[in-house]
């Protein structure tokens, strides 16, 4: 059923009979209506970002068909000396494990940007696509159509936010991108560890996340700690680099050390820092009080 509110959806594509043909024969007669054919004449399209399909509910669906047939044909192009599914690669490859000799398909005399854009639309309405597939959906929507992300949002039904956290997963090392892909991470933990740019950190992050099944908020409070942990490094790092200013605060460390008669630490954060005196008696305090008010 397709959902309410989704603007031009699939159902709209479906019913377009003006789209340019891409000059194959097919038989006029053949065109919109459910025909029967060879299974082996019909293939997957390989530009379409859904490559993950999960293999308990392909035996649900197997199982399905088994009992009532396939309800509803699958949407088909004429490529070359075969037919390139549009829409309903789950239902084929269900009937291919049952090992069906001819399935139902429709033919459509679609170009090859309205044939993704249906498949991408259908693939959405289902809600059948893991998190990363999702993005790349997008990610398409973006490329191949130069939508921005409000009118990918119009387009599928579904707020703008949405599709920025979805296309933002795409950050993510491939290495674990596949454990959402292979649903071991969930889009919240995914999401979580976006702050991490270390991709080896954050492929060992998301294996502890996997191991010692860690939750969303388990996870946020570990990756701030890291980002502290790496501000702290990065900031010692400047400090010990940087031989010049270094010496130069050295310098005038030991200057106010003869000026005030006692230790002085200067500790500088980009341009900006404080001056540390150090004291070891109530009676030394009192005597840097009114020193330092002589200044």
């Amino acid at each position: 059923m397709i959902k309410k509110g989704l603007g031009k959806g699939l159902s709209a594509l479906i019913k377009d009979e003006t789209l340019s043909p891409n000059n194959i024969q097919i038989e006029e007669n053949d065109l919109n209506k459910v025909i029967e054919i060879d299974i082996n004449k019909v293939q997957p399209d390989k530009s379409q970002p859904r490559k993950y399909f999960n293999d308990d509910t392909l035996e649900e669906l197997a199982l399905s068909i088994k009992n009532v047939g396939i309800i509803s044909p699958i949407i088909v192009k004429k490529k070359g000396n075969f037919y390139e599914i549009i829409s309903g690669e789950r239902r084929f490859r269900a009937a291919k494990k049952l090992k069906l000799k001819k399935i139902p398909i429709i033919i459509k005399e679609y170009d090859d940007l309205v044939s993704l854009e249906v498949s991408l639309i259908e693939n959405i309405q289902r809600e059948n696509l893991n998190p990363i597939e999702e993005a790349l959906t997008y990610k398409i929507f973006q490329e191949k159509f130069n939508l921005n992300q409000e009118q990918i949002a119009e387009k599928v039904g579904k707020n703008r936010a949405t599709i920025a956290n979805a296309i933002r997963l795409l950050k993510l090392d491939n290495r674990v991108q596949n454990f959402v892909i292979e649903l071991k991470l969930s889009q919240g933990h995914a999401r979580a560890l976006l702050p991490i740019e270390d991709i080896d950190m954050q492929f060992e992050l998301a294996e502890k996340i996997i191991d010692e099944q860690l939750s969303v908020r388990q996870t946020e409070e570990i990756v701030k700690k890291l980002l502290e942990q790496k501000k702290d490094e990065q900031k010692n790092k400047i400090e010990e680099t940087d031989p010049i200013k270094k010496q130069l605060y050295l310098d005038i460390s030991k200057q106010l050390n003869q000026i005030l008669g006692t230790k002085v630490n200067i500790k500088d954060n980009k341009n900006k820092g404080k001056i540390e005196i150090e004291y070891y008696s109530e009676e030394e305090l009192d005597r840097l009080f009114c020193l330092l008010k002589k200044i």
